[in-house]
C-alpha cells in the first residue's frame, strides 16, 4: 500500500500518530522520485495568485512525466516496495501557507503512481 503521511516540526500531536510502516520524506529538499521542485513549492505558497493550484498541478505532474520517462527505476522500486509494505510519503502539509492537504504534492503523487501502477493499492486522504 502507498499513502502518505503528515510530517511534523517537534512533537508529533497525539491525534495523528505515525504511520506504521516505511516512512519517506518526499518534500522538495529531498532527493525522492517524488518530491515537487523548490521553485514550484516557492512560488505556490508566495504568489498563489500568479501561481495557483492548478498550474501547480499540471507543473508538477509535467515534472513526474519528465523524471518517469528518464528513469522509471525509482518509480518502479517505489511500486515493489508498496506491494510488500506499507509505505507512506511525507510532508509538511497541511501548514498555514497550504491548509488543504488535497493541495498538496503527495496527494497529486499518489494519483500518478496509481496511473502507472494501477495494481497498486493507494489510500488518498478523505476529503473532509
Amino acid at each position: 500500500m502507498l499513502g502518505r503521511y503528515t510530517m511534523y516540526r517537534g512533537k508529533r500531536p497525539e491525534d495523528d500518530p505515525r504511520p506504521e510502516g516505511k516512512r519517506q520524506d518526499s518534500r522538495k529538499h529531498t532527493n525522492h522520485c517524488l518530491r515537487p521542485t523548490k521553485e514550484m513549492v516557492t512560488r505556490y505558497q508566495e504568489d498563489r495568485a500568479h501561481y495557483p493550484w492548478g498550474q501547480f498541478e499540471k507543473d508538477y505532474l509535467v515534472t513526474l512525466d519528465q523524471r518517469f520517462h528518464e528513469d522509471s527505476t525509482p518509480f518502479d522500486d517505489l511500486a515493489s516496495l508498496a506491494r510488500k509494505t506499507d509505505v507512506y510519503i511525507g510532508c509538511s502539509c497541511p501548514t498555514k501557507k497550504n491548509p488543504n492537504v488535497h493541495n498538496c504534492h503527495t496527494v497529486l503523487a499518489l494519483r500518478f503512481m496509481h496511473k502507472h501502477y494501477p495494481d497498486l493499492e493507494i489510500e488518498v486522504p478523505a476529503r473532509k
